[in-house]
């Protein structure tokens, strides 16, 4: 009888133990893991870190958010083909709490995963969105509470929360709808400035706008004000956008071609897309040259490029004939290149096609920018990577990682037309 009874005592006591062990994981399991420490300096122009811009929209509305496993599924994904920084747009919606919600528990389920985002805070100006006329140089009452959103969420995820952009295309004047004056985003990026030195942000948090290469002071000097001087000199780099795809149908020379007959239509489609890399590049040249004008010297790195991969209107075969998934792929393995050779960040846009964007028209070029569809199938930039079993295991609204076309290449060959041709495309840089 002793002896059970001492024996009782031995098993309650590893009862307990255990009861405290688990109590102690389950706490531990709600806060992030300690891994290491890295900053935007560490991450931004590294090519150990891939960014890319997401959303994980797969309706034809906002108003169907993205469940937490959806979100962890895209994660997953991107993860597994080297991307290591996400960029969000707004925080008026859960979507971006709740990324930032999903890498967090996907840290704790595995501590060699690793995932950090540059959180974007939408802005915009007086009446947007609305039926009363936009007053651009008045700022909406709304972009108080995102600006402190932000901070929130950045505060909240320190371990994740790397970089926080002021607005997306917001000063740039064909975003007619919204755009603002380069003095409303210099008031929010100073606010931020002075919170990191009053302790209320993490000092190594950094902080930019994310816009046109126009808007950066690369194109018209009607944005060579002085708010956007001092702008260039309040953040921390600049988020640079630029879209050649777009310009094929805007810019009235834009493909060139090399005049050799002889070259087959493929060569001279390989031809025109580097034409619009370099076009690419000439734009990120106007901007550095513009901030090297103040006595400038920061960061510049791509906060969007992108190609869509199909268009029924101004950009498909009816139009400039720019979109398909294989001009798509080259200016993809394009920007890559160029940037993690010039040690810049790309945040290509963008990761998977959201059909929310034109819903009334599902051929819109809008809808089809992603590097793999809504099903989850990996357009033709990512087919090696298919090939290499970087997808294996991982799915998409329950579909394996597949090729697009049914991984064959000439019947993806159909549907690629040679661009119209208007002269050599001329650019500086």
């Amino acid at each position: 009888m002793r002896i059970a009874k001492h024996i009782s005592k031995i098993i309650l006591g590893m009862l307990l133990v255990l009861s405290c062990e688990n109590s102690q994981k389950n706490k531990a399991s709600s806060k992030p893991q300690i891994q290491k420490e890295v900053t935007a300096k560490d991450i931004l122009g590294n090519k150990n870190y891939q960014a890319i811009s997401y959303g994980g929209y797969r309706a034809k509305t906002r108003d169907i958010q993205p469940t937490l496993n959806e979100l962890k599924e895209d994660m997953k994904i991107l993860h597994a083909m080297g991307i290591r920084v996400l960029r969000t747009y707004n925080v008026q919606l859960p979507h971006a709490a709740n990324v930032l919600k999903a890498i967090r528990e996907l840290k704790n389920e595995d501590t060699n995963f690793e995932m950090y985002v540059m959180l974007g805070a939408w802005i915009d100006c007086k009446n947007a969105w609305t039926d009363q006329v936009p007053d651009h140089n008045q700022e909406s009452e709304q972009n108080e509470g995102e600006i402190a959103r932000a901070v929130a969420l950045t505060n909240q995820y320190p371990d994740i929360v790397k970089i926080i952009a002021v607005g997306n295309e917001a000063m740039v004047k064909w975003a007619a709808s919204y755009y603002v004056q380069p003095g409303v985003i210099l008031k929010w990026v100073t606010h931020l400035q002075n919170l990191k030195k009053l302790g209320k942000l993490a000092k190594d948090v950094w902080i930019t706008s994310s816009d046109n290469f126009a808007s950066w002071g690369g194109g018209d000097s009607i944005y060579h004000v002085e708010d956007l001087q001092k702008l260039i000199k309040a953040v921390d780099f600049i988020s640079m956008h630029t879209y050649p795809m777009h310009d094929t149908h805007y810019h009235p020379v834009f493909w060139g071609t090399d005049g050799d007959n002889s070259k087959s239509s493929l060569e001279k489609i390989d031809f025109a897309m580097q034409k619009a890399k370099e076009y690419a590049i000439s734009q990120y040249d106007s901007v550095y040259k513009y901030m090297k004008s103040l006595g400038v010297n920061k960061p510049i790195h791509i906060g969007e490029t992108g190609w869509a991969s199909f268009s029924n209107g101004h950009y498909g075969n009816t139009g400039s004939k720019a979109t398909d998934e294989y001009k798509e792929a080259i200016y993809y393995h394009h920007m890559r290149e160029w940037t993690n050779n010039a040690g810049m960040s790309c945040f290509y846009f963008e990761a998977f096609d959201e059909i929310w964007k034109d819903a009334r028209n599902p051929g819109g070029s809008e809808n089809h920018f992603g590097l793999f569809t809504i099903d989850g199938k990996a357009k033709y930039a990512l087919w090696d990577l298919v090939d290499k079993g970087t997808f294996k295991g991982l799915s998409r609204n329950g579909n394996p990682i597949t090729k697009t076309y049914n991984g064959n290449k000439d019947s993806l060959l159909l549907e690629v037309q040679l661009p119209p041709v208007n002269g050599n495309l001329l650019v500086t840089h």
